[in-house]
């Protein structure tokens, strides 16, 4: 029979993990675009496979959640979904020219194991990008992009991943991910708020 202190271990395991499997149900669910109860099911099943057969040391989720801006995440995500897969459908019927394509190195800026992976996700669920490869040791991450013609579609594209890394900080980031992109943020609108040059 189990003592206390093992059943307060064991409650405390599942609660860290809980976020991870709602995170895998939700995947599951979009992997598949299909919201039924049939697939919820299905979803809450493959998350307990996952996390009891291929065991992984207990992440701590020791971060914030912000409701808000998890709220922003979800409507922003969803609309770039759509007009991702617009946008392919549009090159793919484009018969004048073909899409160009390219890989884009994206080195990311506050990222930790769990936000890195977070922003890998929303990237390849978009239609149009697909991470080919993440860089732990430098947080970089390799994506295979249709749509690339030039250079500025190169940055435009990697300037956009970076605004899902600041999306994803401020909606579940760590506190302290959190403060540095405040600060950044700070620092930057005083850059762009100071004249520039002396007066002439």
């Amino acid at each position: 029979m189990m003592n206390r202190e093992t059943r307060r271990r064991i409650r405390r395991d599942i609660l860290l993990q809980l976020p991870f499997m709602l995170w895998l149900v939700l995947l599951w669910l979009l992997l598949w675009h299909q919201f039924t109860p049939l697939a919820v099911v299905s979803g809450i099943v493959m998350a307990v496979f996952v996390t009891r057969v291929f065991r992984l040391p207990t992440v701590e989720l020791l971060g914030r959640i912000n409701l808000w801006h998890s709220l922003v995440f979800i409507v922003r995500f969803i609309g770039a979904v759509v007009m991702g897969a617009v946008s392919v459908t549009i090159q793919v019927f484009d018969f004048r020219r073909q899409p160009g394509a390219a890989i884009v190195e994206v080195p990311l800026r506050y990222a930790d194991d769990i936000v890195t992976t977070h922003v890998a996700v929303a990237a390849s669920l978009i239609p149009g990008s697909l991470v080919v490869e993440s860089d732990r040791d430098r947080r970089t991450l390799y994506l295979h992009v249709i749509g690339m013609r030039d250079r500025d579609d190169v940055d435009r594209f990697r300037a956009e991943v970076l605004r899902w890394e600041r999306r994803i900080v401020r909606a579940v980031g760590t506190p302290e991910q959190y403060q540095a992109l405040t600060r950044d943020e700070e620092q930057a609108r005083r850059a762009s708020a100071s004249p520039k040059g002396g007066a002439g």
